[in-house]
């Protein structure tokens, strides 16, 4: 396993980390207790120290922090999340920072996650939504800060509205964040062209989520592909949805001259390509995934004519919507 410095932090982070949204039975069928518990020790032994929960994901909390308390010997970073206390994802423009973020309802909520884990604190507290109106407004900033003196979260991070990477602009040049979470991948490059720039100069640590598409970038969405009822993926892959990613995928595959079943392989470098990135979090709920992923941290990003040629693989559109 190969590591990053997350952003200023001085905090070293695996560049494979573990998206831990999956494994809480909340969004996605199918996830067992046993088979994500192996999951993560397998993780942590293939050496694995990041991993990303959230308050919202169901059991992920109690089940990471589990883990995180078993391998007491093995130092793991966990970062979760605040979810918004008005529950509207993702957040739209004129909501003010005290109808999603006010101290109160922050400081209720780490703590909530820290009995619910059985941590003694939070490496990373992110906003589980963001707006740059937020900035300067609000008494937000002042209960991160508090939470930090108390030694309860150690830095404080925002995940980005799905497909809008812009919107943290503000944020990051500000100099309050440590770390951004964004969605990054081949179809969404948006945060190229300005996000991952404004997070090198200003340290920002960047933690990349949805790097496979929630799927559709491991050659297994067709288009007859369809997810059990209750499953979050029938709603993001539904209607025509599966033959256009089938479409999409195949035309990458012919252009990079790759082998079907290599595309995931090749969306995870393509992310770990820039030096911007701090770690990516694939969700991996079977030890079979987690030996997949992590072997792809060996220093091998793609060449300049691989990302040259899936430049021109942008496919800009919002299937969250």
């Amino acid at each position: 396993m190969r590591y990053r410095e997350l952003g200023r932090s001085g905090m070293s982070v695996s560049e494979i980390g573990y998206g831990a949204w999956g494994i809480g039975a909340s969004g996605w069928v199918g996830a067992t207790e046993d088979e994500s518990v192996r999951a993560l020790h397998r993780a942590v032994d293939l050496g694995v120290n990041f991993i990303d929960t959230a308050r919202g994901y169901g059991e992920s909390e109690r089940i990471v922090g589990r883990v995180v308390r078993e391998r007491a010997g093995d130092e793991v970073l966990v970062a979760t999340k605040v979810p918004p206390m008005n529950r509207i994802w993702p957040a739209p423009d004129g909501i003010e920072p005290a109808e999603a973020f006010p101290g109160a309802h922050i400081r209720e909520s780490v703590e909530t996650s820290l009995r619910v884990s059985g941590l003694d604190h939070f490496d990373v507290v992110q906003f589980h939504v963001w707006s740059d109106e937020w900035v300067g407004r609000g008494d937000w900033l002042q209960t991160v800060e508090e939470l930090k003196k108390e030694g309860k979260i150690r830095l404080f991070g925002v995940s980005i509205n799905d497909h809008q990477p812009d919107n943290a602009l503000a944020l990051v040049r500000s100099g309050v964040v440590d770390t951004v979470q964004v969605i990054y991948n081949i179809f969404d490059q948006a945060p190229a062209d300005a996000l991952l720039p404004a997070c090198e100069e200003h340290g920002v640590g960047v933690i990349v989520r949805v790097a496979l598409d929630e799927g559709g970038l491991t050659g297994r969405i067709t288009a007859g592909t369809t997810f059990p009822e209750g499953d979050f993926r029938a709603r993001y892959f539904r209607d025509d949805r599966p033959a256009q990613v089938e479409r999409k995928v195949a035309a990458i595959v012919a252009d990079l001259g790759i082998a079907p079943d290599e595309i995931a392989e090749n969306a995870l470098r393509f992310v770990l390509s820039s030096p911007a990135v701090s770690t990516v979090i694939p969700g991996m709920r079977t030890v079979r995934n987690v030996e997949r992923n992590t072997a792809l941290s060996d220093g091998r990003p793609l060449t300049a004519d691989q990302l040259a040629v899936l430049a021109g693989h942008r496919w800009p559109r919002n299937f969250y919507g």
